[in-house]
């Protein structure tokens, strides 16, 4: 399977985190589990960096994972630093799609590349909701 590999200048918003020993798994790499509580931590952070952070989400104005595809590129060890990078590639109406991709500090090529779509619901009626209006000024098509 061939995918096309992006590069750093392709994502608009950043975070910085480290590995810690437990994230590696028994052949001493960084295991695949680690890299999603990278990715969902890194999408909190974009949600604050866009206006719609933890302060603001409720139960009437959320988001729930429908779907991922992750491609892993390369392999990391214990410690690491990462930065990861993401972009609102795609909104619909009650769905937006975040592309992420981590990469080793300072190195141009990413480790992954992952796709998550997200849909917009509120939990008290457990109904989808539109797209939040602070996620469209920052739509950014691959």
């Amino acid at each position: 399977m061939s995918i096309k590999i992006y590069s750093r200048k392709d994502f608009d918003f950043w975070t910085t985190i480290n590995t810690n020993w437990g994230d590696m798994d028994g052949l001493r790499h960084i295991n695949h589990a680690s890299y999603l509580k990278y990715m969902e931590t890194s999408r909190l952070d974009l949600y604050g960096q866009i206006g719609h952070d933890m302060e603001k989400w409720d139960q009437e104005t959320s988001s729930i994972l429908a779907s991922m595809e992750v491609n892993y590129i390369g392999q990391a060890v214990h410690p690491s630093t990462f930065e990861i990078g993401q972009r609102i590639s795609r909104i619909g109406t009650k769905s937006y799609n975040i592309f992420t991709a981590i990469f080793k500090k300072s190195e141009e090529s990413p480790i992954l590349q992952a796709n998550f779509i997200l849909v917009s619901i509120n939990y008290n009626t457990g109904k989808t909701i539109p797209v939040p209006d602070e996620f469209k000024k920052y739509l950014n098509p691959l």
